[in-house]
Formats: structure tokens, C-alpha cells, sequence
């Protein structure tokens, strides 16, 4: 069983919004914190976000500050991406990471920091 799964991708216009979700099944990871990354064609998969436990502690990469919005369900093992104002340079392929392999941290910026990813959803953003 996949333990997490992203859903919500699509095609939109410059300037709209969409809402990505990740939900964390079938386990209970010992770290509940996660992130956001993206890859887009022809590049390396980067940062976009991410958030502790409690969702008061978050982190994003500056080109994403003031448009994107991490978020989380705790109760449902969901995390959210709210996406606003897009724009074409976030076209790409958006992952969802679980399952910090280490601990101390408020929330985790690096690939090597997760041990469970889903299989991604795609954003396209038109200009």
C-alpha cells in the first residue's frame, strides 16, 4: 500500500489558484512532519514546502512566499498546498514527502530528509 497519495493537480490559468492535497494512509509515521516538492521537465526536483506536526511551523521557498499556503488536517493525515496567483514557472510535477528519517527538527527542506514519497501530481499552469 502506497502510504502517501497527492491528488488535486490540473490545468489553470496564469493568475488561479489550485489545491493540492496529501493524504498519509496506512501507517502511522513515528515523525508526522512533511513537504511539498515539484520537478519540473528538464530539472532537478526542488523544495516548495513544508510543515510540522502541529502546522504552526512551515517553511517555503522564496519564489513560492506570499502565493502558496501549507496546511494540514491532522485528524484526516492530510496535508495541503493551497496555490494562489500561479504562474507558468510552477508548471511541474508536485510531490508529497512523509516520514522524516531524523527528528529535532521543526519541519525538513531536503529530499534526504523523507523516506516516503507519493507518486506526484501535475500542475500546468497557462500563460
Amino acid at each position: 500500500q502506497v502510504p502517501v497519495v497527492e491528488s488535486g493537480g490540473g490545468l489553470v490559468q496564469a493568475g488561479g489558484s489550485l489545491r493540492l492535497s496529501c493524504v498519509a494512509s496506512g501507517r502511522t509515521f513515528s515523525n508526522p512532519a512533511m513537504g511539498w516538492f515539484r520537478q519540473a521537465p528538464g530539472k532537478e526536483r526542488e523544495f516548495v514546502a513544508a510543515i510540522g506536526y502541529s502546522g504552526v511551523n512551515t517553511g517555503y521557498t522564496d519564489s513560492v512566499k506570499g502565493r502558496f499556503t501549507i496546511s494540514r488536517d491532522n485528524a484526516k493525515n492530510t496535508v495541503f498546498l493551497q496555490m494562489n496567483s500561479l504562474k507558468p514557472e510552477d508548471t511541474a510535477v508536485y510531490y508529497c514527502a512523509a516520514g522524516p528519517r531524523i527528528s529535532g527538527r521543526a519541519y525538513y527542506t531536503k529530499e534526504n530528509d523523507y523516506r516516503y514519497w507519493g507518486q506526484g501530481t501535475q500542475v500546468t499552469v497557462s500563460s
